[in-house]
């Protein structure tokens, strides 16, 4: 659609121009079943093992260790619940931080004894409850790499350098990291998004290392991970475009050109906060994500307020469930013990331009008061 402005690339990111050729060039070479033992099907096969090869490398793992799974959370709920299954004599306690995302939340819930910790108001984990929690009886521990809603990244190498310690494995959800930030190898078992980085949906990354015990959850099945298998071309596309964007990134590293996301970023940051009165933006300033932000408006509907800049033709995110079902604010927000009301999340795809941002932040103080004088808000 001409004239609008798509910054809500979270986890459902543009399709990169590399993932689409390898999508369309593998729908020709890749569209058979690769369990099959005909030419096709070995074609198929190729593909399908060349991609996680690929994908490993760029992760840092071997190519064995990588698994793909029917999506990002089909990968959290899996590692969670086939960990825990293998090591349930040592114990059924899973250790996590707050501010996870609500599918591990629940797996948590479901495969053990959740221990959830605290964190501070730009939502970092409170590291010494955090090792407090993870001992003896701890199955598994779950840290994200950097928080999907806000921004803010953890200390992922503390915390992993304790849980090796105590003998327990550390799960890390770096869905809203690979391709955008190095995520390092403190790490134990890997969750990535394709979807997030320009891949396209259908197809997630979990990365177990050989020295994990996992035994993964469900009836016998070729591949236990993904029963009945994924899609070669859209496994193709991660593949792909994982490398080209990685190429992106080290390329500017070599010429010390910094991601202009993180200064457009930063723009939002300070203009939101001088323009917009009442708001709060939320997440660490510095030691974040190069394109994700986060600010609450008070007295404002997220919903009204996500509607608004719609019509306005910016598409943007929440971090609240604001559906007419639940209006249940932020768990991370509410975790941090920020604002929560008229929520907005931006997520940058690559590309945005300065002028993109700027029209937003141009159009963003007469939404809110307009939304705030739709409820009797205004001037309050």
């Amino acid at each position: 659609m001409t004239g609008r402005t798509y910054l809500d690339a979270g986890g459902r990111a543009p399709v990169h121009p590399v993932a689409r050729e390898a999508f369309l060039a593998a729908l020709d070479e890749g569209w058979a079943d690769p369990r099959r033992v005909h030419d096709e099907g070995r074609r198929a096969r190729l593909l399908l093992e060349s991609a996680r090869e690929a994908l490993a490398e760029a992760l840092g793992a071997r190519t064995p260790e990588v698994h793909l799974t029917p999506s990002h959370t089909a990968s959290l709920h899996a590692a969670v619940a086939a960990v825990v299954r293998a090591r349930r004599r040592t114990g059924t306690r899973v250790v996590l931080p707050a501010v996870e995302r609500a599918a591990l939340l629940a797996a948590a819930r479901e495969a053990g004894d959740d221990v959830v910790v605290g964190v501070d108001r730009a939502g970092r984990v409170d590291l010494d409850a955090w090792r407090d929690a993870v001992g003896p009886a701890t199955a598994l521990a779950v840290l994200q790499h950097a928080n999907a809603e806000v921004g803010t990244r953890q200390p992922v190498a503390a915390a992993h350098a304790h849980a090796a310690a105590a003998g327990v494995p550390l799960l890390v959800d770096a869905g809203a990291s690979v391709g955008h930030d190095d995520v390092g190898d403190a790490w134990d078992v890997l969750a990535a998004d394709p979807a997030d980085w320009g891949g396209l949906p259908g197809v997630g990354v979990l990365a177990v290392r050989q020295r994990v015990r996992a035994r993964p959850v469900g009836p016998e099945d070729e591949d236990p991970w993904a029963p009945g298998g994924v899609s070669v071309p859209a496994a193709v596309a991660a593949a792909a475009s994982l490398r080209a964007v990685l190429a992106e990134r080290a390329e500017a590293a070599a010429s010390g050109t910094e991601d202009p996301r993180r200064a457009l970023v930063a723009r939002i940051r300070e203009r939101v906060a001088a323009t917009v009165p009442d708001v709060e933006v939320v997440g660490d300033p510095d030691d974040r994500l190069p394109h994700v932000v986060t600010f609450s408006c008070l007295y404002v509907d997220g919903e009204a307020l996500l509607g608004a800049l719609d019509r306005h033709g910016f598409a943007v995110g929440s971090g609240s469930a604001c559906t007419s079902a639940t209006l249940e604010p932020s768990h991370v927000l509410a975790a941090m013990g920020v604002l929560t009301h008229g929520n907005v999340r931006i997520a940058l795809p690559r590309g945005v331009t300065a002028e993109q941002v700027d029209a937003f932040l141009a159009v963003l103080p007469g939404v809110v008061a307009q939304v705030r004088g739709a409820v009797g808000a205004g001037g309050l």
